[in-house]
């Protein structure tokens, strides 16, 4: 299908979705509406608002494009493909120029070959330049555009910041590596995307791993790492001089008082601290003083302040933020009055607005999504009032056949206060068979009010899903997150059976029918809960999981690990257990070295490519169970990594994991 009648046909279905909801289908969802690539990802306005980046795809050209829509009339170009990859990332440089990169959603990762490289090219389609190198070699659509110049490295890399969007000038990073592997510092150069030639690297005053740009797009703030500690430095406008305002520790966050944020239109550095409380809030911070304000510009009860702030090129509009659900206050009386036009019109979605940087039309972006409802992504004009569909990521996904998630609290053993997330099938009345999904990390956020395709997946074959946000979880408070830290096995694997047994409590889970899974941390927790808690758990699934903490530090030597000499040295010891001081309680701890401990039915799966949890974990472990336990089934898929890249794989896996359910636990 040509773009443009591809984004009519779009625009055509969102009459469809925003008119009404969607009737009920007798048959179950397929496994593929779940687990197949996004159809759509992503779109981004011009600097202007004149212009619309966004992925294309069609039957003639299975691969995704760069096409920029003139908004005015709609016209469609495609200024950007590839014979063997897909566009990857993209951003503008200015109104009239884009830079992107190169991926391939159909390799797993295993077969990757090439970096990203980097590319530019006009909006309409003129100009195109190749900047940086895909795997060590030039690879180039016209020859003509290299000339005798030299690309940059393969290890260039988009900085993920807009910069100033006025001139044909971005700050790009390039990523230094040992011959190991190991990232050791990131440099930021400034590139001309015409004629792609670049500058030295700015100086910087140690091994930088995190730079920030300023109002102008000018390089303003880094992070540099010395062993266990980081630095933050302030680089002076005038005298180019760098300044250290704190350091903390790179691991723990010990001795921070603050983390930068970003820059206002008017120069104010904004950061997050925790100064007054357990949660980290956003505060104006004074770089003549070094202190914070008195009061917070941003607080969220219960929570650590996870998002952005949302400017154009002279004011501060309003800050997105992260509790349950994404949100946005605004600050502008206009953009809060222009939210609640948009709830209006899309009452059942969360509705996040994306404005430009100059905005010269009345075009806004909005993404729209719910617990039942994958994101999609849409066109306001403020002027008219009226919604136009951009794209849909699952258009396949029924809402009314989704299952709604909540999220709950419970009271772990010792007392300490627990958030889980509930997602309950559809006609749930009590005592359903139940999956408690463990996230991974273990260190990271697991959950939000948003459309999960594991937890959906789940819930539509008729299971209860709960996923608890055990102690060392972050997002919500410090108080959480450092109750965590060494209890692998321990504490952290109280709180999952403790939510378990809360679920049984409040009656939705039938006590005699709950399965345990998770990936990563949560293959870990899997495995610790059915060695720990063996009357809890019917059965487990766990898929690239730890399955010994000695095995990550010592690794093997046949399988590259991706785990840092830094992160084993001052991170490990300290977040998880010291391989001596804690050498009793890494051996207490060990699924491998418990193995013969359960007896429960087991499937486990691990990619043959994976880097953070390599192979050995995996075939060790099953080697040790298999000789006691006849109820356990193995998967490797040879090229994935840490986790499933590929819809077939994810398609393969979900579908085995349902007959493991079905069998073990009852097809409800």
């Amino acid at each position: 299908m040509h773009p443009l009648h591809l984004l009519r046909a779009l625009a055509l279905t969102a009459a469809v979705l925003c008119g009404h909801a969607l009737a009920a289908d007798a048959a179950t969802t397929p496994i593929a509406d779940f687990f197949n690539n996004p159809q759509f990802s992503d779109a981004e306005l011009s600097p202007s608002g004149k212009y619309l980046a966004v992925r294309l795809a069609n039957k003639q050209n299975p691969r995704d494009m760069l096409g920029v829509v003139d908004l005015s009339n709609n016209s469609v170009k495609v200024v950007g493909n590839f014979s063997d990859a897909d566009i990857g990332r993209y951003a503008w440089v200015n109104d009239n120029r884009l830079v992107f990169t190169a991926t391939d959603r159909d390799l797993a990762q295993g077969d990757m070959r090439y970096a990203p490289g980097l590319y530019a090219v006009n909006r309409d389609g003129s100009a195109f330049r190749q900047l940086a190198m895909r795997n060590g070699k030039a690879f180039i659509t016209d020859a003509s555009s290299l000339g005798a110049r030299e690309l940059l490295p393969w290890h260039t890399y988009l900085s993920g910041q807009d910069g100033a969007q006025d001139s044909d000038f971005l700050y790009v990073q390039n990523h230094n590596y040992s011959d190991s592997g190991e990232l050791l510092d990131i440099e930021l150069l400034r590139l001309n995307t015409v004629n792609g030639r670049a500058g030295a690297a700015i100086e910087r005053p140690g091994n930088s791993y995190y730079w920030m740009l300023d109002q102008q797009g000018e390089p303003r703030l880094t992070i540099t790492r010395d062993k266990a500690i980081s630095t933050v430095w302030y680089r002076a406008p005038a005298s180019k001089a760098w300044r250290k305002l704190n350091e903390f520790d790179t691991y723990t966050g010990r001795g921070s008082n603050f983390r930068p944020l970003a820059f206002g239109p008017d120069g104010t550095l904004y950061v997050t601290s925790n100064q007054q409380g357990d949660t980290t809030d956003v505060y104006a911070y004074d770089l003549k003083t070094g202190k914070l304000s008195d009061k917070p510009l941003v607080r969220l009860e219960g929570y650590d302040f996870s998002g952005e702030l949302i400017m154009n090129n002279n004011q501060l509009l309003g800050i997105r933020h992260l509790t349950d659900a994404d949100a946005i206050t605004w600050i502008d009386p206009a953009m809060k009055a222009m939210q609640e036009k948009v709830d209006a019109l899309l009452p059942n979605t969360v509705n996040l607005l994306s404005v430009p940087t100059r905005a010269e039309t009345p075009w806004v972006l909005v993404t729209a999504y719910a617990d039942i409802w994958p994101k999609r992504m849409m066109l306001y004009n403020s002027e008219t009032g009226k919604l136009t569909m951009v794209g849909a990521a699952y258009p396949a996904i029924n809402p009314s056949q989704m299952a709604r998630k909540v999220l709950v609290h419970y009271t772990a053993r010792d007392g300490l206060t627990i958030p889980a997330w509930l997602t309950l099938p559809q006609g749930a009345t009590t005592r359903r068979p139940m999956v408690v999904l463990v996230h991974g990390g273990p260190w990271v956020r697991g959950g939000s009010w948003a459309w999960d395709p594991e937890a959906q997946f789940l819930a539509s074959r008729g299971y209860a899903v709960l996923e608890p946000e055990f102690r060392g979880s972050t997002g919500y408070g410090s108080r959480l997150f450092r109750a965590g830290w060494k209890q692998w096995g321990l504490k952290m694997q109280d709180d999952i059976a403790d939510a378990t047994r809360w679920a049984i409590g409040q009656g939705y889970a039938d006590a005699q029918r709950i399965c345990i899974a998770g990936a990563s941390y949560g293959g870990y927790a899997t495995l610790m809960g059915l060695i720990k808690d063996p009357n809890l758990y019917r059965c487990g699934v766990e898929w690239v999981g730890v399955t010994d903490i000695n095995l990550m530090y010592d690794g093997s030597w046949f399988y590259r690990s991706d785990m840092t000499n830094d992160w084993k040295q001052y991170g490990m010891p300290a977040l998880i257990g010291d391989q001596v001081k804690d050498a009793d309680q890494l051996k207490a701890t060990s699924p491998l070295l418990q193995a013969n401990k359960i007896q429960q039915p087991l499937l486990m799966a691990y990619g043959g490519a994976d880097e953070r949890v390599p192979l050995p974990h995996g075939t060790r472990f099953y080697k040790a169970i298999k000789a006691t336990n006849p109820n356990v089934e193995w998967i490797e898929y040879a090229d994935e990594g840490h986790g499933w890249k590929l819809p077939k794989t994810r398609i393969d896996f979900w579908g085995r994991v349902e007959q493991f359910l079905d069998k073990n636990i009852g097809k409800p």
